[in-house]
């Protein structure tokens, strides 16, 4: 079949448009593959990996590394410091903008101050984590944490670039700062529940210590663990439901707010789908959706949809954030329906009795008897606002699909 000229000059604009409109994807980095290639670097490799800052370092978009040799890795090992004082040296090595070989020589004014990772942290007091760069006599550029008043090292090379995606370059020396050596408390010889009550969990903090789930949380703190704490409001509004749970269910909704592993709030900015928590059980799976929407993360579960409002804590092995909802698990809220309290007596023949619901069912099993509780509302207001979350696990059809769709009609059309 041969082409007639209108028609290869259209096919020709479809392809050049969908060129256009559908760029190739650009790969990620990955800092412990490139960093790989150079044995000299093994030392600064292998803790960007123990310390998860290499996990951080893929997830961000634009980045430069100030790498150092393991000549330099030697003489910060040689201060003992502890994992956690580590990360945060390191940390100031990791600039959250790009310099490659070609930027540090043309520095505006001759010198500037880069943020680092270890500012976006917020453990850096003050100014202490950023990083001066100055262009030196000689063709050289040095380097000093703003803490530390000095240009302590100067640059050595371009290891790799990527523009203007990620840039590695080698240093002189490890960059010494008193601020990120200072001696940090790991997540184990801190107190979560205090924690949590000093910023605005406290209601959570102070339930937790009544169950045995308290525990659970403190047994998986050294292996990593990630907490999502409701507000202090949020958490009043469900106590209702909470107390008409049985003890187990009660427990389950605790360690429902628990993950049994480490993620930062980048990695949680990257880490789109399902997850499993301190509760899952087997066939009880008790896990929650997380996504993403810009900067947000939210958890979604069939009943709520809960968004990360602050970080209490984020220091490997322990994170700790705060939601504004309280996660509904269905294993222990079917749809629509709160936890039937047990068959309370009969109302006397004077009392109005309650109004009927379409929506309630009879055949859930009763929780044990807690008459000095009142019975829950179900979740359907919490559902109402928060649009029960069934709908939220359709596919949706994405502008880029409606163009590609377009694009294939108007090709075969042109084609014919």
């Amino acid at each position: 079949m041969q082409l007639r000229p209108a028609s290869t000059a259209a096919a020709v604009l479809v392809l050049s448009l969908a060129v256009f409109l559908f760029p190739s994807p650009t790969e990620a980095h990955n800092i412990t593959r490139i960093l790989a290639e150079f044995p000299e670097f093994s030392t600064f490799n292998h803790y960007l990996t123990t310390t998860h800052l290499a996990a951080e370092i893929n997830n961000r978009l634009t980045i430069t590394i100030l790498a150092v040799d393991n000549a330099g890795m030697s003489d910060l090992l040689s201060k003992h410091l502890s994992i956690y004082a580590l990360k945060n040296v390191l940390s100031l090595h990791i600039l959250l903008d790009y310099f490659g070989a070609k930027k540090l020589h043309q520095i505006t004014n001759g010198t500037a101050l880069a943020a680092t990772m270890f500012q976006a942290t917020g453990s850096a007091p003050g100014s202490s984590g950023f990083v001066n760069i100055t262009d030196l006599k000689g063709g050289k550029v040095g380097f000093g944490a703003v803490d530390n008043g000095a240009i302590d090292a100067t640059f050595v090379k371009s290891v790799k670039e990527i523009p203007y995606n990620i840039s590695v370059i080698q240093i002189s020396k490890i960059l010494p700062s008193p601020d990120a050596e200072a001696p940090t408390p790991g997540p184990s010889q801190m107190n979560l529940t205090a924690l949590m009550s000093a910023h605005g969990c406290k209601v959570f903090a102070e339930t937790l210590l009544a169950s045995p789930a308290e525990q659970t949380f403190e047994s998986n703190v050294d292996g990593g663990l990630t907490v999502f704490c409701p507000g202090d409001d949020a958490m009043k509004n469900f106590l209702p439901k909470f107390k008409n749970l049985t003890a187990d269910g009660k427990q389950s909704l605790l360690e429902y707010h628990g993950v049994p592993v480490y993620q930062s709030i980048s990695m949680l900015k990257s880490n789109n789908g399902p997850m499993n928590t301190l509760a899952t059980d087997g066939a009880d799976k008790f896990a929650f959706v997380i996504q993403n929407d810009g900067q947000d993360v939210t958890l979604k579960t069939k009943l709520v949809t809960a968004k990360i409002i602050s970080t209490l804590i984020d220091e490997q092995p322990l994170a700790i954030f705060s939601i504004n909802k309280v996660l509904m698990p269905k294993e222990l809220f079917k749809a629509g329906l709160a936890p039937t309290p047990a068959p309370a007596p009969a109302p006397e023949a004077d009392a109005p009795s309650p109004p009927k619901s379409s929506k309630k069912k009879h055949n859930s099993p009763p929780a044990p008897a807690a008459p000095a509780d009142s019975p829950a509302d179900g979740p359907a207001a919490d559902s109402q606002d928060q649009t029960a979350d069934g709908g939220n696990f359709a596919p949706r059809l994405s502008g880029q699909g409606i163009v590609a769709g377009a694009l294939s009609l108007w090709f075969a059309i042109f084609l014919l």
